[in-house]
């Protein structure tokens, strides 16, 4: 894993989405730290968004509704958690907090929140630049939360037709739904084609839960 530089909070938004466009993205070595740096990955994992992997629990956890769901709602409550919840350490570190809660005041991050009895206790966010989403972290207060909000995020860039879910690296926990790995260059020129495409993440004429639940439909009928 190759690191660019060290920098300081003093990145503007627009030099963050240039670099996100190259393949390379935003990182701290820990929570306490007070430097930055990108990374520029030799693989980059990448989850099929049509080909997603999915078991029959799957299904009737989300046939449950077993949460509300929100999209953009509290973005800046669910990167806290992602760096704070359940991790003895974290890579998102305050400046990062702060970076992104300005790109999502700019429209470029975006976060999903599950939520029981009115309380966030799951989700996950990340930066939408054309056809590509860049998801970031994600995290869980309770069983299934971030597994939910993770599909939830699959089945709307399923429905707004986006081409591209990457997820940085390969984990244990992705490994399920079928993450796989794409040199570097492969990535790169896959991103440069699709940036520059015209999505709306924001955007959706259907109910999110309905449109888990026929992109769970789609993907089990071509099983």
């Amino acid at each position: 894993m190759d690191k660019i530089n060290n920098f300081s909070d003093q990145l503007s938004s627009e030099v963050i989405i240039q670099f996100y466009k190259l393949g390379i993205f935003l990182m701290a070595d820990n929570r306490s730290s007070k430097q930055l740096y990108f990374v520029d990955p030799n693989k980059r994992a990448v989850l099929p968004i049509g080909n997603f992997k999915y078991s029959k629990s799957i299904i009737r956890l989300c046939k449950k509704m077993p949460f509300d769901i929100s999209i953009n709602k509290s973005f800046k409550e669910v990167i806290f958690n992602c760096a704070t919840v359940n991790r003895k350490e974290s890579w998102i570190n305050k400046s990062i907090e702060k970076k992104f809660c300005e790109l999502h005041q700019k429209g470029y991050a975006h976060s999903i929140e599950c939520w029981n009895n009115d309380k966030l206790v799951g989700g996950i966010y990340g930066v939408a630049i054309g056809s590509c989403f860049f998801a970031e972290s994600m995290f869980s207060k309770v069983s299934n939360a971030s597994k939910f909000a993770l599909i939830t995020l699959i089945a709307r860039l399923w429905y707004l037709d986006y081409k591209i879910l990457d997820v940085q690296f390969v984990n244990n926990h992705l490994k399920q739904f079928g993450v796989f790995e794409i040199p570097k260059n492969v990535f790169k020129d896959k991103i440069k084609k699709l940036s520059v495409e015209k999505k709306n993440f924001s955007y959706l004429d259907k109910d999110p839960f309905k449109v888990v639940l026929d992109f769970l439909h789609e993907i089990s009928d071509r099983s």
